[in-house]
């Protein structure tokens, strides 16, 4: 039997690594005992209070993991240390034959060195993704993930060439987006489930879904101050699901106050905790217009078709920019109220096309995964079978 390990630890991870384990299932359901996976999960902690942990598992196929670390917050020295040094005693016990990590958090980092250092195989799920901003800690650690892995199971061709041109070309895959799998999954599901939007006293089209979370603009008091006045002059009803980042901002820092004053006194502002994966969903497709710096935000508006404006200077997701889908447009109320205005009103800025999903693979990139890791192990131990062959000979 192989065995596998996924090491998740944030609530985008929880979404990829639940497809995988459904698509581990569906493969062990059709085949022989001994060819079957004992998949493994880890949960790092990095992500710990309920809403941006607990309900992913209660919502989600994802089984209660096998090893939870407990980590939580912390620098990102000592947050990835502490990681590292727990997860290098998992691997050292389990053995596992596949190490999976996933997008590109502290948790992808340190899983992947862990692993390397001790000669585990290394599959990056979502390998390839560059917004090439080095300032963003999320891109140093695709970039060392991604070097490092010996899978590279890349979401779009865009990733594919990417990697092409840092000289990476060996094992890497085209899989498509597996949270293009959880969204044709759950969004129905989202739909029927659901009871946000009657929660909120919202309809359809009445409202903008906006969440603020990179640090990049958190960890920033002048884009901060600028996002504010932007936010404070929206004058549509916002539902701003603030992520707990940028709450102990708000609630510690003195330099914040003045911004938690503005942002709280906004009466067209709805400040919620963050979302289960359920009641997000259903707000991202019932929004008129969703502002995020989330890059799995950016790429759920695009899925399930509702215009969205990324508060960042970049995007990694260039697919979702076809056909004015997405807009990367900072934080500046110059730049950014003339098109909320504009999209709100409906006068033409909305796009005319149906966004391009083909992009992004045809929602069965979890079970590709699962195969394109079969096959690997199967040659990687056809070849030291062979190799051991030709020494006792």
């Amino acid at each position: 039997m192989k065995k596998f390990l996924s090491i998740v630890g944030v609530r985008p991870q929880f979404v990829k690594a639940a497809m995988v384990c459904a698509a581990v299932d569906r493969f062990n359901r059709s085949a022989q005992p001994e060819d079957r996976i004992q998949h493994q999960l880890l949960n790092t902690g990095q992500h710990y209070d309920f809403a941006m942990a607990e309900v992913f598992f209660q919502q989600l196929p994802l089984p209660t993991p096998d090893f939870d670390l407990g980590v939580g917050s912390g620098t990102h020295g000592a947050q990835t240390g502490a990681m590292l040094e727990q997860i290098e005693e998992v691997l050292l016990r389990e053995k596992p034959d596949f190490v999976i990590v996933y997008g590109d958090t502290n948790s992808t980092l340190a899983g992947a060195l862990a692993a390397v250092k001790l000669h585990i195989p290394v599959a990056h799920v979502e390998a390839g993704l560059r917004s090439f901003n080095r300032q963003m800690p999320e891109e140093i650690n695709r970039i060392v993930a991604d070097h490092v892995s010996n899978v590279l199971l890349c979401p779009t061709y865009a990733a594919v060439e990417q990697l092409a041109r840092e000289g990476v070309i060996n094992e890497v895959h085209f899989c498509g987006d597996v949270m293009l799998d959880a969204v044709r999954e759950f969004a129905p599901v989202a739909a029927r489930q659901s009871n946000i939007l009657a929660h909120l006293g919202l309809g359809p089209k009445q409202y903008i879904l906006l969440t603020i979370h990179r640090a990049e603009n958190t960890d920033s008091l002048s884009r901060m101050e600028d996002l504010a006045n932007t936010l404070c002059h929206l004058d549509r009803p916002t539902v701003f699901a603030m992520h707990p980042r940028l709450r102990a901002k708000l609630d510690s820092e003195p330099e914040y106050s003045k911004l938690k004053k503005q942002l709280f006194s906004a009466k067209h502002l709805r400040i919620v905790e963050p979302l289960p994966y359920l009641d997000m969903l259903q707000l991202e497709a019932n929004a008129q217009l969703i502002m995020t710096d989330s890059g799995g935000v950016q790429k759920e508006a695009y899925f399930v078709g509702t215009p969205c404006l990324t508060l960042r200077e970049e995007t990694e997701w260039t697919e979702t920019l076809q056909g004015n889908w997405n807009r990367v447009v900072g934080t500046s109320p110059e730049k950014v109220l003339p098109l909320v205005q504009s999209l709100w009103s409906n006068n033409g800025a909305l796009p005319d096309s149906q966004p391009e999903l083909a992009a992004f693979g045809d929602g069965a990139a979890s079970d590709r995964i699962i195969q394109i890791l079969i096959e690997t192990y199967q040659a990687n131990h056809a070849k030291q079978d062979h190799t051991t062959t030709c020494v006792n000979s």
